[in-house]
């Protein structure tokens, strides 16, 4: 793709990786087939090569973002797929990152808008308010037909009951340690599904780790990020790297791979920074998804008793942007288990951080049709390895939907996640 960048702008770090991103593209549009709004929608300005067309004459004509392609870029997911289709090596990942932050710096939104991101983004990192929004929200839930759309669909989402806290604080092996690691409590993850990483530690400890969950860390700063508020997310990105530091573990294993995604990506967040650059990428080196710790240990110990059968969910952040597809699916076939893979599979299931509160009816749509994709396969529960995808299908699935350590903690000695 020609881009008119100037010589000024090209100095600037952010423009000058945005035009290497852009030149890469050759309007090719086989990303279009395997984008979720385009799929949708039909439209082309909602498709990668439409918003690349945009952000690039946003960025070349340093104005304010014009609302038009404002509601194309909010409408971008992120999921990714299209980066997996590519055949060029578009990065679309950090352009639409450049995009957003470019919008939260020069667009002004509407009031009501501009108030429930900055609640979002106050609240959603903080499990404790996150917990009493929960309260508040389900308590009002018999009224939500009265609401507008966006309190409506978020009211919606509000669970009928709260789990209790389930820290997993330091556990160790009965044996030799082969493995120090530490986890990340996730903010939203550790209100809704605590039990996730409660699974995921026994399972650790029975493959020989020592398990540590710092009681300082923050939320990794993916929600903040996508909303291109990049300050925020920055300054979350140092403070867990210092804690990650100070607990000086062989490997971080997040249970939530919209989370490993973001931390993964600090090297590249913080390139730029020298006091920090080094330090981000050697976090990002020890991140791990679950399923990739469980990998390198290997499976052992499976219990020998009839298992349910399971429809795999393969969460963006994790097949998309990880590139990690067969990981999750392979070990729940190790473990006994007989996995089915839905039609779709690329496709986003709507959730992706708030993009179902932002966006309530596309994220509806995208919802409806992941949960149908599953439950035609008529398996016995649904495994997926995101919070949010867990929750988005749960919405939309008449199958139960679990987390897939939760069916390998089972399989190898655990409690079962189905009762």
């Amino acid at each position: 793709m020609e881009t008119r960048f100037t010589n000024q702008q090209l100095h600037q770090a952010p423009i000058k990786m945005a035009n290497d991103i852009l030149r890469n593209c050759v309007h090719c549009g086989f990303c279009t087939a395997t984008c979720p709004t385009y799929v949708v929608l039909g439209d082309e300005l909602d498709s990668p090569r439409g918003r690349i067309y945009q952000i690039r004459d946003m960025l070349e004509k340093v104005q304010p973002a014009p609302a038009n392609t404002v509601r194309h870029i909010d409408r971008c997911l992120s999921c990714l797929s299209c980066m997996t289709t590519c055949p060029s090596g578009v990065d679309y990942m950090h352009l639409v990152d450049h995009a957003r932050n470019y919008i939260e710096e020069t667009h002004k939104r509407p009031l009501g808008e501009r108030i429930l991101r900055n609640i979002l983004a106050i609240v959603l990192p903080r499990p404790g308010l996150f917990r009493l929004s929960l309260i508040s929200a389900r308590l009002i839930k018999p009224l939500r037909t009265l609401l507008p759309g966006r309190l409506k669909g978020m009211v919606a989402l509000a669970p009928d009951s709260l789990p209790k806290a389930e820290p997993i604080g330091t556990q160790s092996p009965q044996g030799d340690v082969r493995m120090r690691v530490a986890f990340l409590p996730g903010c939203a993850q550790q209100v809704l599904a605590p039990r996730i990483n409660a699974a995921a530690a026994r399972l650790l400890v029975r493959l020989g780790c020592e398990v540590i969950e710092p009681d300082d860390l923050q939320c990794c700063g993916a929600l903040t990020h996508h909303m291109g508020k990049e300050d925020a997310a920055l300054e979350l990105a140092k403070y867990n790297i210092e804690a990650w530091e100070r607990a000086n573990a062989d490997v971080i294993a997040i249970t939530a791979s919209g989370c490993s995604s973001m931390v993964k990506d600090y090297g590249h967040m913080l390139k730029d920074d020298h006091a920090w650059a080094e330090r981000a990428a050697e976090i990002s080196a020890k991140t791990r998804d679950i399923s990739e710790v469980v990998s390198e240990l290997g499976l052992e110990g499976v219990e020998d008793f009839d298992k349910p059968s399971v429809a795999y969910h393969a969460p963006c952040s994790l097949q998309h942007g990880q590139k990690n597809i067969d990981g999750p699916p392979n070990l729940l076939k190790a473990a006994g288990f007989e996995v089915n893979t839905p039609k779709e599979a690329h496709l986003c299931c709507g959730s992706a951080g708030i993009y179902n509160i932002m966006q309530p009816e596309l994220g509806a749509d995208l919802g409806k049709r992941k949960g149908d994709s599953l439950d035609v396969l008529k398996a016995d529960v649904i495994a997926t390895g995101n919070i949010g995808c867990l929750v988005q299908i749960g919405e939309y699935a008449g199958t139960p939907v679990v987390h897939s350590v939760e069916l390998l903690d089972w399989a190898t000695g655990g409690p079962s996640p189905l009762k």
